[in-house]
């Protein structure tokens, strides 16, 4: 896998002064933790699950949540998981090879309800399990996480692989004031114990949302629900340190989409590549409420998370788009992690527009060439609009 892999490799060498790394399910944790990207959640129950996971890999999805909670209705939870078993056994058939692997599939995670799924579906699935990545544990507080890492590390021994957690928070214990601090205190802890398995932690605002009766508009950022705003930066402040002590954090999803998944496609006809394309595309951007979308990727990097939960594919290439390091940002923490600049000190900017503080900013710096790795770095001249049209076109 790679993110743009999906566009050709002509346009990538045109867009990308360091072309996004290819990575695989068998990647190191913190590799996989940034590649994470947007992470497209489907329903469970889908009948053609397994030519979704297909197509949406061929438009550059990486990592996708087969969901079992929320999504569907309880009385269809035991279909769910017998349509999974069956729709991982497609997947195998389609992409095995001579080594056993499978081939061209994002990220796979499982979405359950409780414990015992964990283990019970790993059992049902038997050798497809190799496909699987993971689980996505909802509701997650410290005695209810609990129940669900020893179901992940009995699973890990029964099926000989590496499975991961990406823990759900969206509690109304870490919602309401009285009780964050020590709902907090006891994530941070339960994590850190079982830090090798754990991927990623997600952001569940919509159950934050539900609990007072709160619905943003298209409008609005999460930023903009002041409740759902402070439980994001003391999440950060407690889970998203950059001292070796937190995770990566990803963020919220964003609700509202047009009907059709590719929605830019009149206008983008109407676009060359390289040329006349931004007015279209602005254009496109507000006729179909994705602004605010925009807006709220640029806040939740600003706020320290990374990565999104998408429910529309049309979500996934924007998300993408915007965590492509710019060269100026590269350029600056290629200057600030300089061996020769282990004193710390000021260094003016190769783009001569701000000053690099070596001690405070190398915390930022390593995040941005991790971010790089996966993402890759933009050519001087290119921006946003190219690599969504790109992304889009591919």
């Amino acid at each position: 896998m790679r993110h743009f892999g999906h566009i050709p490799s002509t346009a990538r060498a045109r867009l990308f002064h360091r072309e996004p790394a290819v990575f695989t399910a068998d990647s190191p944790a913190h590799t996989l933790a940034v590649a994470l990207g947007a992470t497209l959640y489907s329903p469970a129950t889908r009948p053609l699950l397994a030519d979704d996971i297909r197509k949406q890999a061929a438009r550059g999805v990486v990592s996708m949540v087969l969901c079992l909670e929320d999504s569907i209705s309880d009385a269809d939870v035991e279909a769910g998981e017998t349509n999974l078993v069956r729709q991982f056994a497609d997947l195998a058939a389609g992409t095995a090879t001579d080594d056993g692997t499978g081939t061209d599939l994002p990220l796979l995670f499982i979405r359950v309800r409780e414990p015992h799924q964990i283990t019970g579906l790993v059992d049902r699935l038997g050798d497809t399990v190799r496909l699987l990545s993971g689980f996505v544990l909802p509701k997650f507080t410290e005695s209810r996480g609990g129940p669900f890492l020893d179901a992940l590390a009995l699973a890990e021994g029964t099926c000989g692989r590496r499975l991961f957690a990406m823990p759900v928070l969206e509690s109304p214990e870490l919602l309401h004031l009285e009780t964050r601090a020590e709902t907090l205190a006891g994530i941070a802890a339960i994590t850190d114990k079982h830090r090798d398995r754990v991927l990623a932690l997600r952001l569940g605002v919509t159950d934050f949302c539900s609990a007072y009766g709160l619905r943003r508009s298209p409008d609005m950022t999460a930023y903009d629900v002041k409740i759902v705003a402070n439980v994001i930066a003391d999440v950060v402040n407690v889970l998203g340190r950059s001292d070796g002590s937190g995770f990566t954090v990803t963020g919220p999803v964003w609700e509202y989409f047009r009907p059709g998944e590719r929605m830019f496609k009149p206008q983008l006809r109407r676009s060359p590549f390289l040329e006349g394309r931004a007015e279209d595309l602005r254009t496109a951007l507000i006729e179909h409420d994705l602004d605010g979308l925009l807006r709220e990727i640029e806040l939740d990097r600003a706020n320290g998370l990374l990565g999104k939960t998408c429910i529309h594919p049309t979500h996934v290439v924007p998300v993408h788009a915007l965590s492509v390091v710019s060269h100026e940002e590269w350029s600056d923490a290629q200057d600030i992690l300089r061996p020769e600049q282990g004193g710390g000190g000021v260094l003016r900017s190769a783009y001569t527009n701000k000053m690099n503080e070596v001690k405070p900013h190398r915390a930022w710096a390593e995040r941005i060439l991790l971010r790089a790795e996966v993402f890759g770095v933009a050519n001087e001249d290119i921006g946003f609009v190219e690599l969504l049209t790109a992304g889009l076109a591919g």
